[in-house]
């Protein structure tokens, strides 16, 4: 298929700009596979779509603040997004404006903190050796902002506002760039709702990196691929889902990042298996899914990657009538907007 066969109209008023006072109270679009048909609801419903003995798999990732604003030794001024450490010290990172930052060329982002230019390749990314006087994680919490999404336009370079809010109250092991939006919906009442029927709620981690919003640059899928990023599935849940497969019960995936996770280990080893791995999975259509039942996501971007692997999963003609309902029942799409539940 072509990248094309995924796009859709979506009117810029619609691109959610701020995250709702309340979590857990976001419209959710209910698509039922086997009748190809879809229905308004809310989040708040979604213990009335599981049952007993169904397994609820999070990704309990936690973001770092990944965007730095210094200034070079001339004086301009440079932003800096950390995409991943290579090793200790070193980050592959995207900057702005990248045209200033040479090999050499040295970026002061206060007395605790300097990074040093050591790389640049022809795709944009910017390669930095940091230099610190205390612990990096402990400065880079007080000087890093959150990472939003470039379609959130509004200035978020003063007071970092999103720094609780662009987190999942579920998250645990630091080192995403972006949140597992999916799961922003949730709260603590909501996950006690849904264990009180019966449903097990698990957790993997895989730290979102730039591979799961990099750009489709390919017109044929066929010729498309994901970065690979790593995972890791702990012995008791991989258990969990083992027992869950082994018994016919339903695994519904919080999100394409853990869908990705769980269908890559099944590909990788035949059976759910722990340990630390890398999902280096492209799921496009023709792809049969082994890991899951259901999946829990938000509206993604037209002609993106995410898009391309829920409507593998939900069916390309249904998945992108039901974008076309959203858009004309004026959801709130992107990282803060409504969710989709799709079985």
């Amino acid at each position: 298929m072509q990248i094309s066969e995924f796009d859709y109209d979506l009117p810029p008023g619609q691109i959610a700009q701020e995250p709702l006072p309340d979590r857990q109270a976001s419209r959710m679009l209910a698509v039922d596979r086997s009748r190809g048909s879809f229905t308004d609801t809310s989040f708040c419903s979604l213990a009335g779509f599981l049952r007993e003995g169904d397994i609820l798999v999070l990704n309990n990732t936690k973001v770092i603040p990944a965007r730095l604003f210094g200034r070079s030794e001339t004086g301009a001024n440079i932003e800096i997004f950390l995409v991943k450490e290579l090793e200790d010290s070193i980050w592959e990172t995207l900057a702005r404006p990248a045209r200033r930052l040479q090999p050499g060329k040295k970026i002061i982002f206060g007395e605790e903190l300097t990074a040093r230019v050591t790389e640049k390749n022809s795709d944009g990314k910017v390669f930095v050796r940091f230099e610190c006087n205390r612990d990096f994680e402990q400065v880079l919490d007080e000087l890093g902002k959150t990472p939003l999404p470039p379609y959130i336009k509004r200035d978020t370079t003063s007071i970092d506002t999103d720094r609780e809010r662009y987190q999942t109250v579920f998250a645990k092991n630091r080192g995403a760039i972006a949140a597992p939006t999916a799961g922003l919906h949730f709260t603590p009442e909501i996950l006690e709702k849904i264990k009180a029927i019966g449903v097990t709620v698990s957790a993997i981690t895989l730290h979102v990196g730039y591979g799961t919003f990099e750009p489709v640059r390919v017109d044929n899928l066929a010729d498309h691929t994901v970065a690979a990023e790593n995972y890791e599935i702990d012995s008791p849940t991989a258990k969990i889902l083992e027992s869950a497969k082994s018994d016919g019960r339903r695994i519904i995936a919080v999100g394409t990042t853990t869908a990705r996770t769980l269908e890559s280990n099944i590909a990788d080893f035949g059976n759910f298996t722990s340990g630390k791995y890398s999902a280096g999975l492209t799921i496009t259509p023709g792809f049969e899914f082994s890991a899951i039942n259901g999946l829990l996501t938000n509206f993604h971007l037209p002609q993106s990657s995410l898009l391309v692997l829920t409507s593998t999963f939900g069916g390309h003609d249904l998945i992108m009538d039901a974008y076309r309902h959203a858009v004309a029942a004026e959801y709130r799409f992107y990282s803060y907007g409504d969710c989709m539940l799709i079985f």
